[in-house]
């Protein structure tokens, strides 16, 4: 019977092992700098840089300010699914969302307040 309940116990600690092990080793797709192409705003297409990092397994990111200014802006919120993640931020005094889908290993496509369409490349280091 010990040999039973140790069997059992030795199978339990594996498992949990296995299953901690492979939830360390997933990443976050979207961490990272990512260039975004927004295209059609009523200004003109716009240019943004985007810094996403995950602290202690929650999302937070910038907009980076490529300006002289160099005043970023921290996203207000972040959702993040498997391929998808949504950024809550605001600029020029309103809220605005940019919804991303990855597309493949280095590239994302969306849209800014599902208006305006979005391409977004992965910055190399």
């Amino acid at each position: 019977m010990k040999k039973i309940a140790l069997c059992n116990l030795l199978a339990i600690i594996l498992m949990v092992t296995a299953i901690k092990v492979n939830a360390q080793a997933q990443t976050n797709y979207f961490t990272g700098k990512w260039n975004v192409l927004v295209k059609g705003l009523p200004q003109g297409d716009a240019h943004m840089l985007f810094n996403i990092a995950d602290s202690a397994g929650h999302p937070k990111g910038m907009l980076v300010d490529t300006t002289a200014a160099h005043k970023d802006i921290p996203m207000t919120n972040i959702e993040q699914a498997a391929d998808k993640i949504t950024l809550y931020f605001s600029t020029q005094g309103y809220d605005v969302n940019l919804v991303l889908t990855k597309k493949d290993d280095d590239h994302a496509t969306g849209s800014l307040m599902g208006m305006f369409d979005a391409l977004a490349d992965r910055v190399k280091k």
